[in-house]
């Protein structure tokens, strides 16, 4: 961190993809909420779809357009059962993919669930100057998410790189 650089917040968008979930139960979404606004940063919008990839494409879709969205973290739908369809609703809309998130994401699981961390199929990318960070369901896994890999990439203060430097409609203000 480089504490001479200020401090830019980021509206940011939180989809829950669940078929049992309602705002009330809605541990994981929760915890992305408070992180993101502890970390200084606004919640442009908050919603909850079935694991449905046309729902889940739809709601990214509109965020995706929107320029005033600059990301949007998911969480659930990342595993690997019948319903678990994030990642096909997901990479077609991405411009590019971020290799790297799924693969630390998973490095990072395994010092704390060990093999189950294969389960999952975080992954990450940008889709019209929106960042887009999909994470699995469970509360543990949005707090190693956000914690450990997504804050810092979207603190402008984080050296020597981090996301923001590379969002276009972000620096243009």
């Amino acid at each position: 961190m480089d504490p001479s650089i200020p401090f830019i917040p980021l509206d940011i968008a939180v989809l829950t993809i669940s078929d049992s979930r309602t705002e009330v139960d809605d541990t994981s979404g929760q915890v992305l909420v408070q992180r993101i606004e502890q970390a200084g940063h606004r919640v442009a919008e908050r919603r909850i779809v079935k694991d449905d990839i046309y729902q889940i494409r739809a709601v990214l879709s509109q965020w995706i357009a929107n320029p005033e969205i600059n990301a949007v973290v998911t969480t659930g739908g990342t595993g690997v059962t019948g319903r678990d369809g994030t990642p096909e609703a997901v990479k077609p809309l991405l411009d590019k993919k971020i290799e790297g998130f799924g693969e630390l994401f998973r490095m990072l699981s395994y010092e704390e669930i060990k093999t189950s961390s294969l389960q999952s199929r975080a992954v990450a990318g940008v889709a019209n100057a929106t960042y887009i960070f999909c994470l699995p369901g469970s509360s543990g896994a949005c707090r190693t998410g956000w914690d450990r890999l997504i804050e810092a990439q979207l603190d402008h203060r984080t050296r020597p790189c981090n996301l923001v430097m590379l969002m276009p409609r972000l620096l243009e203000r």
